[in-house]
């Protein structure tokens, strides 16, 4: 039994054994949450096409071992946007997480804490960034392009005061994507679940079926964002200015030559335009266009340690994680704790079975394509 933030018990469920996989701990998170918030943590958009292409590509990526390279003692290390990180991994920027447990980005947070790596605060976040800054957790601050250009300011101003190492501007949602489940189930937040002044927004009005969320981020979102509000957010922060959602390489090559600090190849995990490629199919034009001009993040779909060192191999500088955390949030801090855990295990295997003492030797693995992924990148090999 753990206790709310406000004092009120809450009842923490615990897996009913140790998880081996991912996959281990979303099967007993689905059984743990309420089947309409099952889905809106699961679904994507449309017939979630996009959604089951970035597992499909990972999967046909095969790494090609190499041998006689003293793996005794494999190194995890990295450093992420100037800040070491004990995984090339950080946590994505996910909304309302106390949807799925009462502590929700307080208990991500500690985790991402103890296990070295950063964690992402959603611009929708439902805990205060002052309340997550005190975690000690490196943080890093989401924004979307709200049509208040005094609210974005606002986000930027606490994100420099909560301590926050970089501004993570998501440019792929000018609207929600149509995510099926939700609209069918008329999915609705539970009151007092926003915080700030998000928390008036969900009350505005709407035209949109089904999902409040959606009706929501129609009032809020400004689809005009533009190359000119980058330029003008570079210029109202000393933060690392972060571009998440790229795909096509002309947007990248374009990102560098605005001298962003790094860009995060995303189709925001299958959940806005179905019918968008894989984000590791997207991944090798996209590192060409920017030819080492900035460091190339990338998410959507990776469930396993193997994933994550198969985007590095492919030349990633790290992977931000999504689903899985919040599966692992259904049990609390713990429960995210133990999904970091197996993730690190995984990782570590995958990279002693392939020659990799460190990272950096996961650049120079060899690629192989299964048949099944077409088109093949053109340079994968």
């Amino acid at each position: 039994m753990t206790t709310t933030d406000t004092g009120t018990p809450a009842a923490t469920p615990s897996p009913p054994q140790t998880p081996l996989t991912v996959d281990d701990i979303a099967q007993w998170a689905a059984t743990e949450l309420e089947p309409e918030v099952w889905d809106f943590v699961c679904g994507g958009a449309g017939d979630e096409s996009t959604l089951q292409l970035n597992r499909t590509d990972l999967a046909n990526i095969r790494l090609v071992p190499r041998v006689l390279r003293d793996v005794a003692h494999p190194s995890t290390h990295t450093t992420l946007l100037g800040t070491p990180a004990a995984m090339p991994v950080a946590v994505a920027p996910m909304a309302y997480q106390r949807l799925i447990h009462p502590h929700g980005e307080l208990a991500v947070a500690r985790a991402c804490k103890r296990a070295g790596i950063p964690f992402t605060v959603s611009a929708l976040t439902s805990t205060p960034i002052d309340q997550l800054a005190a975690t000690g957790a490196t943080l890093w601050a989401q924004l979307y392009w709200f049509t208040d250009r005094a609210r974005v300011g606002e986000l930027l101003t606490q994100a420099e005061q909560a301590g926050c190492r970089a501004v993570v501007l998501s440019v792929d949602m000018p609207r929600m994507g149509r995510r099926l489940r939700d609209i069918r189930n008329d999915f609705t937040l539970p009151a007092g679940l926003a915080s700030g002044a998000d928390a008036a927004g969900l009350a505005a009005a709407g035209t949109r079926p089904g999902s409040s969320i959606a009706r929501h981020t129609d009032t809020i979102m400004d689809a005009q964002l533009n190359w000119d509000d980058i330029e003008w957010l570079s210029r109202q922060t000393v933060l690392p200015v972060v571009l998440k959602g790229i795909l096509d390489a002309r947007d990248a090559a374009l990102a560098a030559e605005f001298g962003v600090d790094a860009i995060v190849v995303s189709n925001h995990g299958g959940r806005q335009f179905d019918g968008a490629p894989s984000t590791i199919g997207a991944l090798p034009a996209v590192l060409d266009a920017v030819a080492d001009r900035c460091p190339v993040l990338i998410d959507s779909g990776f469930r396993s340690g193997l994933d994550i060192l198969r985007a590095m191999a492919l030349g990633a500088g790290g992977v931000l994680l999504g689903r899985p955390i919040l599966y692992g949030l259904v049990g609390g801090e713990r429960g995210v704790e133990l999904t970091l855990s197996v993730l690190r295990e995984e990782l570590l295997d995958a990279m002693t079975h392939t020659g990799c003492a460190d990272l950096r030797a996961a650049a120079d693995l060899a690629s192989v394509i299964s048949e099944g992924l077409l088109p093949a990148p053109a340079a994968l090999t």
